[in-house]
C-alpha cells in the first residue's frame, strides 16, 4: 500500500508530489495524459517546450516542476484513466484503465489534483462543427503546434486575452476578439482592485497583454450581447449585438470561453460535501487550508478546490502534501507549520486578485440560463426549454430530471451541462444554485469496456 496517490499531474499534482517524496512518502501519480503538466502545461516534456516563444515564459514554469517530479521517486503511471474510486477503512482503492487493461491501486491518503474544466458556453450554434472552447484551441497549440485559420475568439475573460496574443505571435491573430464584459463590469469591480493588489504580478501580466493585442492590432468589441454562431452544416460567422446594432463576423472557426470552473466529477463520485461559489458561479469541494476534505484521508488542491491559477494550484499541492505527510507522521506539526508559511504567503498572494477578475469578467445570464431554443445536454439533444418545463412538472433537481429524460446521463456524464441544469432549475423555482445542488455521479467516471472488466482479478471488480 503506498502512502499517498495522486490523482492529476498538472501543477499542484507535480509539486504536491515532488514534495511528497522530499519528505519520504511513498507516492504514486496517476494522470490520464502521456505525461505531466495537465492541461495548463500540456506537452511541456515533448514539443510544447520548443514552442515556449508563441507560449510565454509563464508556461514554461511548468518545465520546472516537471523536471523535479521527472528527478524524484514518485511512481508515475500515465495514460491511466481512473474510473472508481473507493474509500474503505484501509485507504482509497483507484481503479484504472491503462493500454486495454484495467488494474487497481490503494494508498493510504488520496491527493485529487483534477483542476479545472472551461465551462460551457450554450448558445445558439456553439453544437455546429468549427466551434471548440479556447481551452481546445490552446491545446491545439500546445500539444501539435496547430491554429485554426479564420478564427473568432468570443466570451469573456483573461484566457482570451492569452490566446489572442499566442495566435498573433503565431502569425495567425484571430479576426476578432468579441467580448461579452462591459466598462461596466470592470467599474462595478474596482472597489477589489486595491485588496487584490497583492497579486500586483498577474495583473501587469494581463495589462501587458492587452498592450501585445493593440500591437498586433487585433479587433476587439466589448459589451457584446446576443452571441450565436451561424451555419448549417459548419460555423461561418458569429453574430452579436454590440455598439448599439447587430453585427457578424464571418469566419470558420469560433472559439468560446466564459471562464473555467472546478471539476468535481471525483469529489461528487466521493460524496465529498460542496459548496457554491457565488462569484464564480460554481460548486467546488470543501476543504480547509491544507486541502483536507469532509472525508478523512481524502485532499484536494489547485484549481478543483476553487479556480486561482496554476502557480497557486503548485503552491497549494506543496501545502496539501506538508499536511498529508504530518498526518502519516514523517514530520512532526512544528515543522509542517514552519515549512508552510512561504508556499502559504505566496498562495495567499496569488489568491489576492481573484475576486476582482471574478467580478470584472462576469459570466452573462444568457449564457448562464439560455434561451428556450438553445441545446444545453449536447450529448442527449436536450433544450433550455425542456428543462424548464420539466422543472415546472415537478424536478426540483438534476437528479429528479431523470424522471423525465436523459440529461448529464450521455458519455460526458454532465461535465458541458451540468452547472446550465443547476441554473435553469434555480431560476424555475425561484431558488438559488446552492439549494438546487448537482447530479450525483456514479462509477464508472469514465467509459470502460467489458474487456478492462474481465482484465480484473476476481474479487477485484468495484461494480
Amino acid at each position: 500500500m503506498r502512502d499517498l496517490l495522486i490523482l492529476g499531474a498538472g501543477p499542484a499534482g507535480m509539486a504536491a508530489a515532488t514534495e511528497a517524496a522530499r519528505l519520504g512518502l511513498s507516492a504514486t501519480l496517476l494522470d490520464e495524459a502521456e505525461g505531466p503538466g495537465g492541461q495548463i502545461y500540456r506537452a511541456i516534456t515533448t514539443g510544447g517546450a520548443s514552442r515556449a516563444p508563441l507560449l510565454g515564459a509563464d508556461y514554461m514554469h511548468g518545465a520546472t516542476l516537471a523536471k523535479d517530479l521527472m528527478a524524484s521517486p514518485v511512481e508515475q503511471i500515465f495514460t491511466a484513466t481512473v474510473w472508481d474510486i473507493a474509500k474503505s477503512a484501509e485507504g482509497v482503492t483507484l481503479t484504472y484503465s491503462r493500454n486495454g487493461q484495467a488494474a487497481q491501486i490503494t494508498g493510504k491518503t488520496l491527493l485529487l489534483v483534477t483542476g479545472a474544466i472551461e465551462r460551457p458556453v450554450p448558445i445558439p450554434g456553439w453544437t455546429l462543427p468549427g466551434v471548440m472552447t479556447a481551452g481546445a484551441g490552446q491545446i491545439l497549440l500546445k500539444a501539435s503546434g496547430i491554429l485554426p485559420e479564420r478564427a473568432v475568439l468570443a466570451g469573456s475573460g483573461p484566457l482570451l486575452y492569452l490566446l489572442a496574443v499566442q495566435m498573433a505571435r503565431a502569425g495567425m491573430p484571430p479576426l476578432a476578439l468579441v467580448e461579452t464584459q462591459s466598462t461596466r463590469d470592470i467599474l462595478r469591480a474596482a472597489p477589489l482592485l486595491l485588496p487584490g493588489l497583492r497579486g500586483w504580478r498577474t495583473l501587469l501580466k494581463g495589462l501587458g497583454l492587452l498592450a501585445e493585442l493593440r500591437r498586433h492590432g487585433v479587433r476587439r468589441i466589448t459589451a457584446a450581447t446576443d452571441l450565436a454562431v451561424l451555419g448549417t452544416d459548419h460555423a461561418t460567422a458569429l453574430r452579436f449585438r454590440a455598439q448599439g446594432r447587430v453585427q457578424e463576423i464571418a469566419c470558420a472557426t469560433v472559439m468560446l470561453h466564459q471562464g473555467v470552473v472546478p471539476n468535481t466529477q471525483a469529489t461528487r463520485a466521493l460524496r465529498l460535501d460542496h459548496q457554491w461559489l457565488p462569484r464564480q458561479r460554481a460548486f467546488a469541494p470543501v476543504c480547509d487550508a491544507s486541502g483536507a476534505t469532509s472525508a478523512p484521508g481524502i485532499y484536494v488542491a489547485g484549481d478543483g478546490s476553487g479556480i486561482a491559477g496554476a502557480k497557486a494550484a503548485a503552491d497549494a499541492g506543496r501545502l496539501a502534501a506538508l499536511t498529508i505527510a504530518a498526518s502519516l507522521g514523517h514530520l512532526t506539526e512544528a515543522a509542517r507549520r514552519a515549512q508552510s508559511r512561504a508556499p502559504a504567503a505566496r498562495l495567499s498572494a496569488e489568491r489576492a486578485l481573484r475576486a476582482f477578475l471574478d467580478t470584472a469578467y462576469p459570466v452573462p445570464e444568457a449564457v448562464l440560463r439560455p434561451a428556450d431554443g438553445t441545446t444545453v445536454c449536447r450529448c442527449e439533444e436536450i433544450t433550455a426549454g425542456q428543462i424548464r418545463n420539466w422543472g415546472r412538472k415537478g424536478a426540483m433537481g438534476p437528479n429528479q430530471l431523470k424522471a423525465f429524460g436523459r440529461p448529464g446521463m450521455g458519455p460526458c456524464q454532465g461535465r458541458s451541462c451540468a452547472l446550465t441544469l443547476t441554473e435553469l432549475l434555480a431560476e424555475t423555482h425561484g431558488s438559488s444554485p446552492a439549494e438546487i445542488g448537482l447530479g450525483r455521479i456514479r462509477p464508472p467516471l469514465k467509459p470502460v469496456t467489458l474487456g478492462e472488466l474481465a482484465s480484473l482479478h476476481e474479487g477485484d471488480t468495484p461494480l
